[in-house]
């Protein structure tokens, strides 16, 4: 499995948010690397692609709602690194759809998307937890 327990922020709505993402992009990245024929493989690419549309935003709502109740002062330029996620992956899903299922875009953008995430939350996203720690902000804050 790709999540590390260090990965945690100790807020456990988002925590369980963070796994979930893991668990797909886990399962995203076996699919589209697995020797099976593409056409075999493109019913997961797309339920993979539809679950990343909604989860996101969702998952970004509540990180950002947590991070307004807990007044955190990274807030506006960590909501703009979530907007440029959710902007690469609704252009990606519009460019998959044009291009009739390209298989190299979805091995790139399951590369990408690793990246992101891991980098997102191993980073960005400890700098929360790191400034609920200080205020002594309890993780259940909302």
């Amino acid at each position: 499995m790709l999540w590390k327990d260090k990965y945690e922020l100790g807020v456990p709505l988002i925590d369980e948010q963070h796994k979930e993402l893991f668990r797909r992009v886990e399962v995203f990245i076996q699919t589209v690397r697995s020797s099976a024929a593409w056409d075999e493989k493109i019913g997961k690419v797309n339920e993979t692609l539809e679950f990343m549309k909604v989860y996101v935003v969702e998952h970004f709502n509540a990180e950002e709602g947590y991070q307004r109740s807990i007044e955190y002062p990274g807030y506006d330029m960590h909501k703009k690194i979530h907007d440029g996620m959710v902007s690469y992956v609704l252009s990606v899903s519009e460019e998959y759809e044009k291009s009739g299922c390209d298989e190299k875009l979805m091995l790139q953008f399951a590369g990408k998307l690793l990246a992101w995430l891991i980098n997102h939350v191993a980073a960005d996203d400890q700098n929360i937890a790191s400034y609920a720690k200080e205020k002594g902000v309890d993780g259940n804050e909302r």
